[in-house]
């Protein structure tokens, strides 16, 4: 597995700023690979740090408004038939959906830096006719951050940008609880602003 990814991302090297956002729009490398694989094409000074998070950012966010438009469309039985061609497993959306059901539009930002959660997260979002403009809001603002924080990384690696889980590991758990916490009190804000329109 690991000497087909490097096969694909070195096809698509000489691609440039193209190369990074098609990695990321056909959803078979993990995106922080194919990012963590743009820094280090960064540090090659074969594209530069800004280029990379803006194709970053619009592979990314295709990729999943992908996933949206599936759902929206196909809803939950086309996915359950053709989400292992995306590496998406019945288990992803059953947990996508309870956050999502649980949380409302707002996980949309939050979910992208929590494991299993954010690789899925569109598909429910899509299935509950989600509005579009507002997905891809909330996706957009999240896919940025992610973008600079594993090209920067892969900056740093360079060739051994393959290492890039094992780098990132560390900062993902703390920054999935910290986003996990914003969700919490964005929750607990619409709770009280629900209680005092109830109230009033």
């Amino acid at each position: 597995m690991q000497e087909f990814v490097r096969v694909i991302l070195e096809s698509l090297e000489d691609l440039g700023y193209f190369g990074v956002a098609l990695g990321l729009m056909i959803e078979v490398i993990p995106s922080e690979i194919v990012l963590a694989y743009g820094g280090y094409l960064v540090s090659l000074g074969k594209i530069n740090m800004v280029g990379a998070v803006i194709a970053g950012t619009i592979g990314g966010t295709l990729a999943q408004l992908f996933l949206y438009l599936m759902g929206y469309y196909g809803g939950r039985p086309v996915l359950e038939k053709y989400g292992k061609f995306l590496l998406i497993k019945k288990s992803h959306l059953d947990v996508a959906e309870r956050w999502f059901q649980r949380y409302g539009t707002g996980v949309i930002f939050g979910a992208r830096f929590i494991p299993v959660v954010r690789h899925a997260i569109s598909i429910p979002a899509g299935i509950a006719k989600m509005s579009i403009r507002k997905f891809l809001f909330y996706t957009t603002l999240a896919i940025i951050p992610w973008s600079i924080f594993f090209i920067y990384l892969g900056i740093q690696l360079g060739e051994n940008y393959e290492d890039i889980k094992e780098v990132a590991s560390p900062y993902l758990q703390p920054l999935g609880w910290s986003f996990a916490l914003l969700i919490g009190g964005y929750i607990m804000i619409l709770w009280v602003k629900k209680r005092k329109a109830v109230n009033n």
